[in-house]
């Protein structure tokens, strides 16, 4: 079984999480060797916190858990790419995925809905 090569980031690892129907990118995390073992026996993302210097479950505390599809590492096994089923927003601001703003113009536009208020965005879209 292959693994990532957790020396080559100093114990880290980036983890591309995508929607496992419609491939979109939903959001990027990093993943340690305990984050990677508890991903890999609960089929449930988990991330390392490099700002709160601590192991997390995504979805622990708002029920929106990323359910692992399929798991690709790339050829330098130094990214994890992990296809999930969201069970909520997985942005942090309501948003079904993190890359919700886009540079048109050189001016940042929202381009998806808040999923916890579909009637409200940030910003201007």
């Amino acid at each position: 079984m292959y693994k990532p090569n957790f020396k080559k980031g100093k114990g880290l690892v980036p983890a591309i999480i995508q929607d496992y129907k419609t491939g979109k990118i939903l959001m990027l995390g990093f993943v340690n060797e305990v984050a990677w073992e508890k991903t890999l026996q609960t089929n449930l993302v988990h991330f390392y916190s490099r700002t709160r210097d601590t192991l997390w479950l995504k979805g622990e505390t708002s029920g929106n858990y990323l359910v692992v599809k399929e798991i690709y590492i790339d050829c330098d096994e130094d990214t994890i790419l992990l296809k999930v089923e969201s069970k909520g927003p997985v942005c942090h601001e309501g948003y079904k995925t993190c890359f919700y703003r886009k540079l048109e113009n050189n001016e940042l536009k929202i381009i998806e809905k808040r999923v916890c208020d579909p009637g409200e965005a940030y910003g201007k879209a």
